[in-house]
């Protein structure tokens, strides 16, 4: 019995993440069912964060009510540009490319976002790319690798994969528009991983200055999701694009937001300050797996070579990377080191949307 509870206790950070990952997994098809059946991906930016925004609230209010530092002008005006790139801006464009792409060139190209993170830090010093030894080479050729393998998705889409036959699945495309513009696609989700990459770099500042995280969670959310609705109002002027039945898009509403930007932030903070930032962005490529897997094998979609070459690829220069950040040291010193994550510039690396 005592083995059973230390092997649980010892293995328990990866379970988390796996079941982490399996919620990724899932909020890519909701979202993608809620786009088909007609819900505007702007509109499913903005509640989706208001519904975050509610349910880190209360946590945020009464866990860091003596650790929240003094609001400023300075402050606010970094929490403004901070939803901007992590929130309206990155988000739109994430969520508006799944009409043009699919489930699964979205997961692959999240594997990116370490190694463009890596790209910054190191412009800005924050990282250390020494190439006089063999993790420092590592980075580079990671980074080098991963990078090579999203060009090659975006200029080599190749050949459909043949199908199997009867999909157990079957999702209707709710207009035409879904899944023609492959190109546009791209480009949107390149555009998004960049600047969520900016958002990490930008975050690892902020929380120095304002080191109270779901606070500062809580501030995004609603500050997104006004930036987003704001946005929405100026594109979208149609009052029915803002109204949910209880259908899939109420479900993948509060499904984003209380799942994933509830529940799955707070087991990733739990893991991050046990194991580290490097531990989480090991399980980044098992929703890209996963994503695959379900997309052709269950609901028949549609799979193309360069996607899955493309993959590999990334997959291949993330885990060079992820090598080449885990530097060796003594367990009493890895503990210590995860106290003080919070310090470390590319401490959220791992985070999806």
């Amino acid at each position: 019995m005592g083995t059973s509870i230390d092997t649980y206790k010892r293995f328990k950070p990866h379970i988390l993440m796996v079941l982490g990952q399996l919620a990724y997994t899932l909020l890519y098809f909701l979202t993608e069912a809620s786009f088909n059946h007609g819900m505007n991906p702007h509109v499913y930016v903005t509640y989706r964060h208001i519904v975050a925004g509610f349910v880190t609230l209360p946590f945020a209010y009464f866990l860091e009510r003596n650790k929240r530092p003094k609001l400023t002008i300075a402050l606010l005006l970094e929490i403004f540009v901070l939803s901007l790139l992590g929130v309206s801006l990155t988000l739109n464009m994430y969520f508006a490319s799944l009409n043009y792409t699919s489930p699964t060139l979205l997961a692959s190209m999240v594997n990116t976002i370490a190694a463009l993170s890596f790209v910054l830090a190191v412009i800005l010093r924050l990282e250390d790319a020494n190439i006089r030894n063999p993790r420092g080479i590592a980075k580079v050729i990671g980074t080098l690798v991963s990078l090579a393998g999203v060009s090659g998705m975006t200029l080599y889409k190749g050949p459909v994969v043949k199908s199997l036959g009867r999909t157990l699945i079957y999702i209707h495309r709710g207009n035409g528009a879904v899944h023609e513009n492959w190109s546009k696609g791209l480009i949107l989700t390149a555009a998004s991983c960049i600047t969520w990459s900016m958002w990490y770099i930008m975050q690892a500042y902020t929380l120095k200055r304002y080191p109270a995280q779901l606070s500062l969670t809580t501030w995004m959310s609603f500050v997104g999701a006004a930036q987003s609705a704001f946005y929405t109002v100026a594109v979208q002027h149609k009052r029915t694009a803002w109204t949910m039945g209880l259908d899939i898009e109420l479900w993948s509403t509060l499904y984003g937001g209380i799942v994933m930007s509830g529940l799955v932030v707070y087991i990733q903070l739990w893991c991050i300050e046990q194991k580290g930032p490097v531990f989480i962005t090991v399980f980044n490529p098992v929703s890209t797996v996963l994503v695959a897997v379900v997309a052709y094998f269950v609901l028949g979609e549609k799979l193309y070579t360069g996607s899955i070459i493309g993959a590999v690829i990334v997959i291949t220069g993330l885990y060079l990377l992820l090598w080449g950040k885990e530097d060796p040291q003594p367990e009493s010193e890895e503990q210590e080191q995860c106290c003080t994550t919070h310090e470390d510039p590319m401490m959220q690396i791992s985070a999806q949307p």
